[in-house]
């Protein structure tokens, strides 16, 4: 079964200069890699939003990564001639398989990290996370420990007894972390208590998970923020960066699967991702749950994409 199709060009569109001042003109779309040593973003796109159809939330999400594109698309560009910024096509769910996405989306992370090729997955479901890790973890050296950062309003600690869905796919690592006698190491920030039952606290710490409540997370509270991001960076070799746009304040991402006005701001969430860069951990970034079904003027769709751009710039 063909779960993927290869980049589409057309997407990538907007202004046009002779200086390759967009992204547009930047981009490559190729799904063919060559492993070198030149600084090399991929960006791959996930469009699958069963996981949130089967945790009973609101679809649409499957269109995201393509409304995120359009709009990374007629950004400027800023990055060094030598850095390359690839365009690696899409994988999309076929007949509600969902685990076989997930496990098309783990082959092209491992491909594209064995490439010395920093993956940038668009979403989609934060279904997106279970694919997502697993690519990392065939392609990163079997002693390595991986860190989990997760800036969302959800744990998506939901236990997968009637299946997994985008609810589930932390509580899946976890799983296969104490099956593999691993160390689940798993920070959230921006968690909110109206977002999550009792017993997914209950979960969380029975885990381990390193919480930073969305009460919290401000700029107000920015030293001790990034201190505990730095004291869990330390404590892993290699991060993976997740980041749900249903975090936001609705304010500024109405169009998510799970909107709510009391998420957290895009200012502290940057300053928490150039913490992050900077550690020289990072090595694989996801954005999960845009749902341009619910957008307003494009505006989650900028955010994200706002992200992705503020991210190759300062990586």
């Amino acid at each position: 079964m063909n779960n993927f199709k290869k980049p589409e060009s057309s997407l990538w569109k907007g202004r046009s200069s002779q200086e390759k001042l967009y992204l547009h003109e930047k981009v490559i779309c190729t799904d063919k890699l060559q492993k070198g040593h030149l600084k090399t973003f991929a960006i791959l796109s996930y469009a699958c939003d069963e996981g949130v159809k089967r945790n009973q939330g609101r679809v649409g999400a499957v269109t995201g990564p393509e409304a995120i594109i359009r709009q990374l698309a007629k950004m400027p560009n800023h990055l060094k001639k030598e850095t390359q910024l690839l365009d690696v096509g899409t994988v999309f769910c076929v007949d509600n398989d969902m685990e076989l996405a997930q496990q098309t989306l783990a082959n092209k992370v491992t491909t594209l990290l064995e490439n010395n090729t920093f993956p940038i997955i668009l979403g989609g479901g934060h279904d997106i996370a279970y694919g997502h890790y697993n690519g990392i973890l065939n392609a990163v050296e079997k002693h390595k420990t991986i860190g989990i950062i997760n800036f969302d309003a959800h744990f998506d600690l939901r236990a997968n007894t009637n299946g997994n869905n985008s609810g589930t796919p932390f509580y899946q690592i976890a799983k296969d972390c104490k099956a593999n006698h691993t160390t689940f190491n798993y920070l959230c920030l921006g968690i909110r208590d109206d977002a999550n039952d009792a017993s997914l606290f209950k979960t969380a710490k029975e885990l381990g998970v390193t919480v930073i409540k969305n009460e919290e997370f401000n700029l107000h509270q920015s030293k001790k923020i990034q201190k505990q991001i730095s004291r869990f960076i330390n404590s892993v070799d290699v991060v993976y960066t997740t980041i749900d746009l249903d975090g936001f304040s609705s304010a500024y991402a109405a169009g998510v699967s799970a909107a709510s006005p009391m998420g957290f701001s895009p200012d502290i969430a940057l300053q928490c991702l150039k913490t992050i860069i900077k550690s020289g951990k990072l090595i694989s970034l996801d954005i999960a749950e845009m749902n341009p079904t619910y957008d307003i003027d494009n505006q989650t769709a900028k955010l994200a994409a706002s992200l992705v751009h503020y991210f190759i710039h300062t990586a």
